[in-house]
Formats: C-alpha cells, structure tokens, sequence
C-alpha cells in the first residue's frame, strides 16, 4: 500500500492517525515520516496488549492512543499510569442510539471520547450514524466526531461543530481515500478549507 502521509502533513491536521491494527485495510507497518511541527500522532489500536501498545509508542514516538476495542475501564486506568503524558481516547460506536452511562467509568481515566458509526469493520465503514443522539451528551469531556464524514456532509458538519458540544476534532477517513490508507489530499484541501 502507498500511504501519502508526508503530503497530507503539509495540510497542517491537528491530527494524523496511523492504524496499528493487522485486521484493518489501513494497517500501518512502515516507520512515520518526520511530521511538521504541530501534527500529533495517534496510534489506532483495537484490544492489543499494553505491551504492544507500549512498544509501539516508544517505535514511533505517538502522542495519542485510541482504543478502537472493547477495552475496560480498568484496562485505560493501568495504560494511563504507564503513558502518564499521552492522551488516551476511547471509541464507542453508535448507529441509531446510545447508553450515555457506558461513559463515567472512562472519564477519569481518558483524555477525549471518539464517536464512531457501529458497521462490520472496526472504522471505516463509510456511514454516518444518527448524529441527533449527540444532543444528549452528558460529558464535558471532549469529543472526536467520526464516521463517514465527506465533502457531502460539510452542512452538517459545520452545524454540530456550532453547536455547543465539546468537539475536540473531526475525524475523516475512508470518504477521502482513492484506496484503504491513501488520501485525496485536494479533497481534504477543500474540506478543511471550507469547515
């Protein structure tokens, strides 16, 4: 797979994600390019062992590590004590309602909770869940929206980012890519541009 990280780095996210996840089509194994200052690296991970995740920090030096499984509270309060200066975000994943009080047990143990759409792959799927459900968040933690975001929901986007709720980004994926891992980067151009 050709990933284009370096080119989409000269876009400025605030974010770059690198899927360490051998299940995934976006699985990365090559090393992370040196970033423009100011890029933070998420290292994507889905029920792996702190072992792996620790070793992969130290690889490639991540700033933030998103748990895409099922994992625990108890499992996010032994990681937080071990990587005591990177960011933990935990994923949930909603498709047309959520039990909000999956949340409290996580709060004290992670930085920022990411939504994503509930779909066969775990990230993806290229659907947009019922963002409605939102309205009801109970947490000032902040939040990543995610989920099918495309130049087609920009409206949209751009209305739930007004409107009160603590998002800390917005997450875009598989609407942006020519294949799993490579990115429209004049795509993302226009959508950053525009949002």
């Amino acid at each position: 797979m050709k990933y284009n990280t370096v080119e989409v780095a000269t876009l400025q996210p605030a974010y770059l994600g690198f899927i360490f996840y051998d299940k995934s089509p976006r699985y990365f194994n090559n090393a992370i390019p040196t970033l423009p200052e100011g890029v933070k690296k998420v290292g994507v991970f889905v029920n792996a062992s702190e072992e792996t995740i620790l070793n992969t920090i130290e690889t490639h030096q991540l700033d933030i590590i998103q748990l895409h499984g099922e994992e625990t509270p108890a499992y996010c309060k032994s990681l937080q004590k071990k990587t005591s200066n990177l960011n933990i975000w935990k994923v949930f994943s909603i498709k047309d309602a959520f039990n909000f009080e999956t949340l409290p047990p996580y709060e004290p143990y992670v930085d920022a909770f990411l939504f994503d759409t509930k779909g066969k792959n775990k990230g993806g799927n290229g659907f947009t869940f019922d963002w409605s459900v939102l309205k009801n968040y109970p947490s000032k933690k902040p939040f990543v929206l995610s989920g099918g975001i495309g130049l087609d929901s920009l409206s949209e986007v751009q209305e739930i980012v007004t409107s009160g709720l603590p998002i800390l980004a917005i997450d875009v994926n598989s609407k942006f890519e020519s294949e799993p891992g490579r990115k429209k980067v004049s795509q993302l151009e226009k959508f950053m541009d525009q949002l």
